[in-house]
Order: structure tokens, then C-alpha cells, then sequence
């Protein structure tokens, strides 16, 4: 996969929002190099990047993620990576949001990132009339205890990668293979289940204004 950098002018950069990519269904592994290359070559002139996908099935574990948590993973694959957080699925109906962004130049840290793409999710809910949450002793969005919506992040170089994994319309049998972030029986479910219809791009674009709303950004996409 390669990414281009798009350069405007710096002064600008903070204020004018990230370029948006949808870039359908990407193998897990590409992706996640194609992410540590944009941090590491990116410079202070490089406009941050928002990239929206889905993956095949994979079963991703964090820096320190005990692989006790993943209890019968079968055929799926076991990813050790390197953002923060324990094991949780990525999989076809899911959608994934990596926000490539410069958290030192917009002058966040990364607490109030985990708190932006928590509300953008519960704001889009919201939008679907569901009643979702984020809670402060483990990161994601909720739906009645259920999680709907997982938080990773990576900070290196002074700029985010990883991110949200919010589900869309998804069999969510595998989840039942791991303990969910570390939780023992924690039950998830997606927008489907709580009668939303949607597909995984739809979502995407559904839920770009709220998450530039959300980083305090000007909410018109830019679709690059």
C-alpha cells in the first residue's frame, strides 16, 4: 500500500482539518505498515490523513495484551502489535478508523483523542436513535454494557495511529473466541443488532463530520 502525503501550508494544517480516505477492505498487516511508514516520513508540512476501511477476520494483540485472552482463535490469525490495549477482532461489516494525525500540532493529547472518537461514535448512534456511552474506566463506546465500539492508539513522533473499530453489520461469533480487551465475558454487539442499516462505507461517511466536529475541526469532509 503506498500513501502520499498531501503539503499545504503549515500554518494552516491545524485549523483546515485531515484528508479523508476510504479505502475499502485492506489486508490487516499492509495497512498497519503503510501507517508506521506515513508517522515515521511524515514532516511538519504533511496534512494529517484519517483513513477508513474494514479488514479480513484477524485477531489483534496489543503491546502488553496477554495472550490468555485469546481463547480459541481457530483459523483466524493472531496479530501482536503495537498499539496499546489487550485482543479484540477486526473482521468484514466492521468499520475501522485510523486517524494519522499530529497531536502535538493540534495541541491534544491523547486522552482527549480517545474522548473524540468516542463521541463521534455516540454522536452517530445518536443519529440512528440509539442511546450509547463511552466510560472512563475502559475506553470504547457502549450500548447497554454491550461494547459497540473499541479504542487503540499508538502515539510516536508526537502523532497518533491505530484507532476505532466501530461494528457496523458483522458476524460477531468471534469475539466469543477472545476475552474482549481483556474482559472476561464482556458481550458486544453492533449498530445492525440495534436496528440500524447500514453499510460499512455509508457509516464512514456518516460518521467523518462528527469525529472533525468532535476534534473541534471544520465539519466538511474532505474525501481525498
Amino acid at each position: 500500500m503506498t500513501i502520499a502525503a498531501s503539503k499545504i501550508d503549515a500554518s494552516s494544517l491545524a485549523v483546515s482539518g485531515p484528508a479523508l480516505r476510504w479505502l475499502g477492505r485492506v489486508d490487516y498487516e499492509p495497512t498497519w505498515d503503510a501507517m508506521r511508514a506515513f508517522t515515521d516520513s511524515r514532516s511538519a508540512e504533511d496534512r494529517d490523513q484519517v483513513w477508513f476501511l474494514e479488514h479480513p477476520p484477524v485477531f489483534t494483540l496489543g503491546m502488553n495484551g496477554k495472550r490468555e485472552h485469546v481463547l480459541a482463535p481457530a483459523d483466524i490469525p493472531v496479530v501482536q502489535i503495537d498499539r496499546g490495549g489487550q485482543v479484540t477482532y477486526h473482521g468484514p461489516g466492521q468499520l475501522v478508523v485510523y486517524p494519522l494525525i499530529d497531536v502535538r500540532r493540534l495541541g491534544i493529547g491523547v486522552r482527549q483523542l480517545v474522548v473524540a472518537l468516542e463521541n463521534a461514535v455516540i454522536a452517530l448512534a445518536a443519529e440512528q436513535g440509539v442511546a450509547a456511552a463511552g466510560r472512563r474506566d475502559a475506553p470504547g463506546v457502549y450500548v447497554n454494557e454491550r461494547k459497540l465500539a473499541s479504542i487503540g492508539l499508538r502515539i510516536r513522533r508526537g502523532c497518533s495511529y491505530h484507532g476505532l473499530a466501530l461494528n457496523v453489520s458483522m458476524d460477531l461469533e468471534p469475539f466469543g473466541r477472545i476475552n474482549p480487551c481483556g474482559y472476561a465475558g464482556l458481550q458486544v454487539t453492533d449498530l445492525k443488532s440495534l436496528g440500524t442499516d447500514l453499510s460499512v462505507e455509508a457509516a464512514a461517511h456518516r460518521l467523518a463530520p462528527h469525529l472533525l466536529r468532535s476534534l473541534s475541526l471544520p465539519d466538511q469532509p474532505v474525501w481525498s
